[in-house]
């Protein structure tokens, strides 16, 4: 679930825009006197650092196409399952008796 939660790309393009290329003072003590964003993104957030945001954002507009082909696969699906689906469920089973009338021959 959590390759596939649309959140995780999300979040993580969201964190590597805001936050790389970005330096801040480092209030911990014994410390460098600034941390940089990868640091924060990769030690604090845990972020995978292994890829840009851009692959996040194409990650996210595929599972974007990839719903609405889903989405639209299963209402044609149902749309011809339908009617098969009400002929098999008022079918009627047993034979059918088609009583006529005899007439004599004159009106």
């Amino acid at each position: 679930m959590y390759y596939i939660a649309f959140h995780k790309y999300a979040n993580q393009g969201f964190y590597k825009n805001e936050f790389l290329g970005l330096t801040f003072p480092n209030n911990q003590a014994g410390g460098a006197a600034t941390i940089s964003g990868g640091e924060i993104l990769r030690d604090y957030w845990q972020v995978q650092m292994g890829y840009s945001k851009w692959v996040d954002l194409a990650i996210l507009c595929g599972m974007a196409v990839l719903y609405r082909v889903l989405f639209l696969a299963i209402v044609k699906l149902t749309e011809k399952v339908k009617p098969m689906v009400k002929g098999l469920r008022f079918r009627n089973t047993a034979p059918s008796v088609h009583v006529a009338e005899q007439s004599s021959g004159s009106p």
